[in-house]
């Protein structure tokens, strides 16, 4: 009888430090990263039997959660700054940041719209405009920084219609409830048939999404092994089918 516990003890012990009983991982990521990430993540799982569970909002507000204590493993920003931000606060384990993404930010209308370019935004016939909000969503600083380097900002604010995350500017264009928006390419993509894309934006910081294992994960090898996926072959193909392009 001691024989069979002690030989159920170390086949126990040894799935254990093979990694069969998988850790359990909480990956918060942009919003912009919903489809692509929830494909990596069905793989990875497949692959390593870890579960992944994902949290998708605006990178600022991901990192407002992390800032008061939300238990995160794996964070992916779709901004620098949102990510300097939580390596200046130790949130992150900056040996394990890596670039791993570039996107582009577009200016989009429902698909029934006709306008030709930014320069008509100024347009009587446009009355409402979606944005992120600058202050917590990376594509509204974008699309900030874009208007202003064509200097259109300050002559478009009335038309502002302001949303918590890109997801909820595609929103507003899919059910007609602004006449233009800016978004990335990814998110027009995922919007389909509903939206139309009229041109990429000049005039602002490259879009580049920023990954990195949290400082405090209590998955830490796992969650080094969530990163390493995404920056694999397969992933960085996956991220390619959702229209996301290389970092040079």
């Amino acid at each position: 009888m001691k024989k069979l516990a002690a030989a159920a003890f170390a086949l126990a012990f040894g799935l254990i430090a093979t990694g069969a009983f998988a850790a359990e991982l909480t990956v918060s990521a942009a919003a912009s990263l919903s489809e692509s990430f929830t494909q990596i993540s069905q793989e990875f799982t497949k692959e390593t039997g870890v579960k992944v569970n994902l949290n998708f909002a605006s990178s600022n507000n991901l990192l407002r959660q992390m800032e008061q204590g939300a238990p995160v493993d794996v964070f992916a920003s779709a901004d620098q700054e949102t990510m300097d931000s939580a390596q200046k606060k130790s949130l992150i384990d900056p040996a394990t940041r890596k670039n791993f993404a570039l996107n582009d930010l577009v200016l989009i209308t429902p698909a029934s719209g006709s306008l030709a370019g930014p320069e008509a935004l100024a347009g009587a016939d446009v009355k409402h405009i979606a944005i992120g909000t600058p202050e917590s969503v990376p594509a509204g600083r974008y699309a900030r920084e874009a208007l202003t380097s064509a200097g259109m900002w300050e002559n478009l604010r009335s038309k502002f219609v302001f949303g918590n995350n890109v997801r909820q500017v595609l929103s507003y264009i899919q059910r007609g409830e602004a006449d233009a928006g800016f978004v990335y390419r990814t998110d027009a993509l995922a919007g389909g048939k509903d939206v139309r894309i009229v041109t990429a934006m000049t005039g602002h910081k490259p879009v580049c999404y920023p990954i990195a294992v949290t400082k405090d994960s209590a998955s830490q090898e796992a969650a080094k092994r969530f990163v390493d996926f995404v920056l694999s072959p397969r992933g960085l193909s996956i991220l390619a089918d959702h229209g996301f392009s290389p970092v040079k």
